[in-house]
């Protein structure tokens, strides 16, 4: 990571534990990270390893058990609905599923009006907010005129995960976090997603966080990758350290269980 970049998302013996005593669950095992400006970041790990739990502490979700989230350099305070509301200015998010990530009862009319809203935009002239909406559908291909007035139940799966990154588009926050955000839609959607969000992070300079079960998603897309297993980060480093030459047992184990991850696979059609 180059010397100029600046953190931007971090945490000091982070933990989430569940329940009490015998019955108590380590979700997340008091981990520490720097997450930079600009990087694209890919947290790895199989169902039950507590990435989606760091996922929900980090977007202010859930609250932490123990530990501190450091946001651009100051300990998170998220403590009013005021707060909160500055902070999910700065971090949004992009879910696994699509079908469940809108308000069935909202017009994507709506939906896009409240990301200008947001960004305190609520005041523009109607024709600025039309041409904003349609400027950040074409940014993913979509035609507003063609959604206007339609629910986004409407739409297919991956015209749903478009729509999210054309409000990501107009809120342009500094952190975006991705949990799963291909696994529920086809291949051909699938690389046009990534895509996009690529070209998100290229045009506004955000910090991109991916929470993946996918190593091969991982090593495409990522600057740097963290390998969680049992709520404790085991490994991290860059993309190509980690996964090419894996130290932790774990990250061996992940990649064997892909057959000849570098052999078979052509990466640049992920």
């Amino acid at each position: 990571m180059s010397a100029e970049k600046k953190v931007c998302l971090s945490a000091s013996k982070l933990a989430k534990i569940f329940g009490f005593g015998s019955h108590k669950t380590v979700a997340v095992d008091y981990v520490d990270f720097n997450f930079y400006e600009g990087e694209v970041v890919s947290i790895v790990g199989e169902s039950g390893s507590g990435k989606t739990t760091l996922a929900k502490m980090l977007l202010g979700l859930i609250n932490p058990t123990e530990g501190d989230i450091y946001f651009q350099g100051k300990k998170r305070d998220i403590s009013s609905h005021r707060k909160k509301k500055e902070y999910w200015k700065n971090i949004q998010a992009i879910f696994q599923d699509p079908f469940s990530s809108y308000n069935i009862f909202n017009k994507i009319d709506s939906v896009l009006l409240d990301c200008i809203r947001m960004r305190g935009g609520g005041n523009f002239p109607q024709a600025k907010k039309v041409e904003m909406m349609t400027d950040a559908c074409s940014f993913v291909n979509l035609k507003f005129a063609e959604l206007t007035n339609k629910y986004p139940f409407e739409l297919s799966g991956g015209q749903m995960q478009r729509l999210m990154i054309a409000r990501i588009f107009l809120l342009k926050p500094k952190i975006l976090l991705a949990d799963e955000p291909t696994s529920m839609i086809d291949a051909c959607s699938r690389a046009t997603i990534l895509d996009y969000l690529m070209k998100l992070r290229d045009e506004t300079g955000m910090t991109t966080i991916f929470i993946t079960h996918d190593i091969g998603l991982a090593y495409y897309v990522s600057d740097s990758v963290y390998i969680m297993e049992h709520g404790k980060i085991v490994e991290s480093g860059p993309a190509e350290d980690v996964i090419l030459r894996p130290k932790a047992a774990y990250t061996q184990r992940l990649i064997n269980d892909v057959p000849k991850i570098y052999e078979e696979w052509d990466l640049s059609t992920v």
